[in-house]
């Protein structure tokens, strides 16, 4: 391309409503790899804090005591967040000398209610990236579209109609569509590989769950003085 046919000159060339899609996209395009780069560190975080809690549940330490550290954190993983909210309810109720299935199912909706939390906080802005993924081709169409229509406007009030006095519209409004391709293609990678993690983390999270209930059915109907043991 000589210096008439860069893609800065077919930017500053374009139409204003063409300009308008090319600003949007790219602003876009910025939101998108923000939101991205904090997904991939704070997923990246998740997964180590549940491994952490996780290793530490299973070292043999008091239930008793690992609720106690849980309960004074606020930047916990979702792992240890679940078990808190569990083993305070399955305190509770044992208190109460409520029956062991009250025990144990009054555990399992507070985990259930934790977890689904914990979930959406995993899942926050994924739904950002789907849209970016599957609107922004049509955005960068629609400036193309747009792009092509003003260039033949312009060129129907001309006599002699040459391929170079064509090729700088139709150029500017393909640059565009490339924008748009810009900002959607890495929005669909990410989006996939972020819900193929976050259903391992879901599904590591399920297994817990279901772990800790059956130590908590062995417990179940004990005197409250007693503490609960694995």
């Amino acid at each position: 391309m000589n210096q008439d046919m860069s893609i800065v000159s077919l930017v500053l060339q374009a139409s204003l409503v063409v300009q308008l899609v090319m600003a949007g996209l790219m602003f876009t395009s910025l939101a998108s790899w923000t939101v991205i780069f904090g997904k991939v560190f704070g997923l990246k975080r998740v997964r180590r804090g549940n491994e952490d809690f996780e290793r530490e549940f299973w070292s043999g330490r008091s239930l008793t005591e690992l609720s106690a550290e849980a309960a004074k954190k606020v930047d916990g993983s979702p792992m240890e967040r679940i078990f808190a909210s569990g083993m305070r309810e399955f305190l509770k109720l044992r208190e109460r000398r409520l029956e062991p299935g009250a025990q144990l199912d009054g555990a399992r909706r507070a985990m259930r209610a934790s977890f689904q939390r914990e979930l959406d906080v995993v899942e926050s802005n994924l739904s950002f990236l789907a849209s970016v993924a599957s609107v922004s081709p049509y955005v960068g169409l629609f400036g193309t579209v747009w792009g092509i229509m003003h260039a033949f406007v312009g060129l129907s009030n001309m006599q002699q109609v040459t391929l170079a006095t064509v090729a700088p519209g139709i150029a500017e409004a393909l640059v565009a569509t490339a924008i748009g391709l810009f900002a959607a293609i890495p929005a669909v990678i990410a989006y996939n590989r972020f819900a193929r993690d976050i259903d391992r983390i879901a599904i590591q999270l399920e297994t817990f769950i279901e772990e800790f209930l059956n130590i908590l059915q062995r417990n179940a109907g004990t005197a409250p003085a007693q503490a609960p043991t694995r």
